[in-house]
């Protein structure tokens, strides 16, 4: 179900037990051969796929396109809220939907950069509401649910980065017409640095020679249409054996039900 296309009544009709899905990714830059909204279409198409496999039993509001995305500024056309307004933001959708009587609520994320407010917004909201224990407040990003590296030898990544060939190739999958050439990009990631560390960091710090900022992060050189769909794939069917873990909870337990 979408929030959007339901009527206020309907709405109040599904509180208090049924999930509510809240997508959040981002527009930022994503290198020289993708369009910024490439989180938030790569996020839309995983709910695209999740929606009508739940259709009566979970609820998706509209997607966020706004993300905490300030490590990009230094790309044209990056549109960010700061990490302390992003974190006002989750807490007011999270303070929306436990006044509409909701009570199960999933921030399903498409962009890293809003990871660590995301979180945060969860902790700060919990410990706001920590005389109840009918509350089930959770941040994932859908790259959570499922290890696709592990079906196929073929991917060059272990893991998903930025404008790489994961994120390449399902671009390729559901709009190749918006996808520049690619195939002689190099791959552009040095890591942290200062490794156990965690060293703060901007996207343009993260490549190997200061006067080349292309602004990917990864191999994006190896993707394809068919590996895009692999992952588009993988990563609905996690989402959606998750949220049944989500609609079978108890409504008070810390532990989900075994399934």
């Amino acid at each position: 179900m979408n929030l959007s296309e339901l009527t206020w009544p309907e709405i109040a009709a599904l509180a208090p037990h049924t999930p509510v899905v809240v997508p959040i990714a981002a527009m930022e830059q994503h290198g020289r051969h993708l369009p910024l909204a490439t989180d938030s279409m790569l996020l839309g198409e995983v709910v695209r796929r999740v929606e009508p496999r739940l259709h009566k039993q979970v609820l998706f509001t509209p997607l966020q396109w706004l993300g905490n995305s300030h490590h990009h500024l230094e790309y044209s056309g990056t549109l960010s809220a700061s990490p302390r307004v992003y974190l006002d933001l989750v807490n007011d959708l999270i303070e929306n939907l436990l006044t509409h009587g909701f009570r199960r609520i999933l921030f399903l994320n498409g962009h890293g950069g809003n990871i660590t407010p995301g979180k945060q917004a969860i902790f700060e909201a919990r410990q706001r509401h920590r005389s109840r224990n009918d509350l089930l407040l959770l941040f994932a990003s859908y790259w959570d649910f499922a290890k696709p590296e592990q079906g196929r030898d073929d991917l060059v990544q272990s893991g998903v980065g930025h404008a790489c060939e994961w994120e390449t190739s399902m671009m390729l999958a559901i709009r190749p017409d918006l996808v520049k050439p690619f195939q002689s990009l190099e791959n552009r990631d040095v890591g942290y640095s200062f490794e156990p560390a965690y060293r703060g960091w901007i996207t343009q710090e993260r490549r190997p020679h200061a006067a080349d900022a292309p602004g990917h992060l990864g191999d994006p050189q190896h993707a394809s249409a068919e590996k895009g769909e692999y992952l588009f794939t993988e990563y609905a069917a996690g989402v959606e054996a998750f949220l049944g873990k989500v609609i079978a909870w108890d409504g008070h337990s810390w532990e989900f039900p075994a399934r």
